[in-house]
């Protein structure tokens, strides 16, 4: 903001720009990979990155910087896409579940790196810093990555929905787009008619994924109400669970009075948490179903976030720590039972679809939480006290916490009424 001297809403298409073209693209690039090969469209994503970065870190307008991020959602979608299929193709499917807890541990030790080093790069170099740190990295990547098994030539080379990939692409476009404006109140119309152009272009990419020999998803899987449900709860645990990375670092500012090191240390506690439940989810996955383990994962995620909502102005970082690690732990739980029954649930041809469909979710779940999360803070601070100081951020930050927690108990209570609490996860 102060490099570009840009007003605070301004500032929100630097996350807009990455995060809507990443979503976007994710599960057509997972569908890419599994035609062409993952280590291919690996290796391209980790090459557009090291490029935006660079060019993020060196721009001189606004206008560049927005557009390097969407480069840099570009490469991140390549290189996503395929990771869940690039690791699970190393090993036996009996050692499925391993991997994928492996997987789900690395992306919460990259989470809760993150916000340490980037507040240390911040306040030491400018935020130039966070985009150049990372060339390198993508460097390392690119060059990792020709280690990989370049994998089989599939006989037969399927063909690729290109009309619906690109009824997919804008109909999540327009979504993420949408959801973003419902943080202005006086963009509520615009923001009602792209949520019906979304909804007419998702109703379009269903009927083109039914009518096509090779689609970029086969759409029917959803009819599983089972299935269906574990998408929607991902997303759901993923929009309360970005309450901690939006609120709490007001939170810790007002209440705490935190340097951006010392709050980035307390918000990788979640991250961490996560880190520790990936390996639990794989030590648990021989004993209990998938959806079992999944259910568990909503019920401590959603006891995290409503403990959290209980502190008041007396900051416990010792409870905040804790609960914030519980629903980091419960959602480590949660993905890696996604993640198996993804990979289980469609064909192994298809993996890199099953591995975009989890990460995809993810990402739209955060978005999702950004703009509704934000709004409940926002009505809940004007409503809650005539302070407009510290009482006044108190009420929107526990309200809002409890909105996240309420949301993650929902999750509970339908997953409960589905039957996963059972020995085979089933009604």
């Amino acid at each position: 903001m102060r490099a570009f001297a840009l007003p605070i809403p301004d500032i929100q298409w630097i996350v807009i720009a990455y995060t809507l073209t990443y979503a976007a693209l994710m599960l057509v690039f997972g569908r890419a990979g599994d035609i062409f090969g993952h280590r291919a469209v690996f290796l391209l994503g980790a090459a557009i990155s090291a490029v935006a970065f660079a060019l993020c870190a060196i721009s001189t307008a606004y206008g560049w910087l927005l557009a390097a991020r969407v480069l840099q959602g570009v490469g991140a979608a390549l290189a996503l896409s395929c990771g869940p299929a690039l690791i699970t193709s190393l090993y036996a499917e009996e050692h499925r579940a391993r991997v994928l807890s492996l997987y789900t541990l690395l992306i919460g030790f990259g989470g809760a790196i993150a916000p340490v080093v980037g507040g240390l790069l911040v306040e030491r170099w400018g935020w130039p810093a966070v985009f150049a740190f990372r060339v390198p990295l993508a460097l390392a990547a690119l060059a990792a990555g020709f280690a990989l098994p370049a994998g089989k030539a599939r006989a037969v080379r399927e063909g690729f929905d290109g009309w619906g990939a690109a009824l997919l692409v804008l109909a999540i476009a327009v979504i993420v787009l949408a959801l973003n404006q419902l943080q202005g109140r006086d963009q509520l119309l615009l923001s009602l008619a792209l949520l019906g152009g979304s909804a007419v272009l998702g109703a379009a990419f269903v009927w083109r994924e039914v009518s096509v020999d090779h689609p970029i998803i086969d759409v029917r899987y959803f009819r599983d109400a089972d299935f269906a449900l574990l998408n929607v709860a991902h997303m759901l645990l993923n929009l309360a669970g970005f309450a901690i990375f939006l609120l709490a670092p007001f939170y810790l500012h007002a209440v705490g009075n935190l340097s951006a090191p010392a709050a980035g240390l307390v918000l990788a506690a979640s991250p961490i948490g996560l880190i520790l439940g990936a390996p639990a989810a794989a030590r648990l996955a021989g004993a209990i179903h998938a959806r079992r383990m999944a259910l568990i994962g909503a019920a401590l995620s959603a006891t995290g976030l409503l403990a959290i909502s209980l502190l008041g102005d007396r900051l416990s970082l010792l409870i905040l720590v804790l609960a914030s690690s519980l629903q980091g732990f419960g959602v480590g739980l949660f993905q890696v039972a996604y993640f198996d029954i993804a990979t289980a649930t469609l064909p192994k041809k298809d993996r890199g679809v099953a591995g975009s469909l989890v990460l995809m979710t993810r990402t739209v779940g955060i978005v999702m939480g950004a703009s509704v999360l934000m709004l409940a803070f926002r009505a809940l601070s004007e409503a809650g006290s005539t302070d407009a100081g510290q009482g006044s951020l108190l009420a929107g930050f526990s309200g809002a916490f409890a909105i996240a927690g309420s949301i993650s108990l929902l999750v509970v209570v339908l997953a409960l009424a589905r039957g996963w609490a059972r020995k085979d996860g089933r009604a």
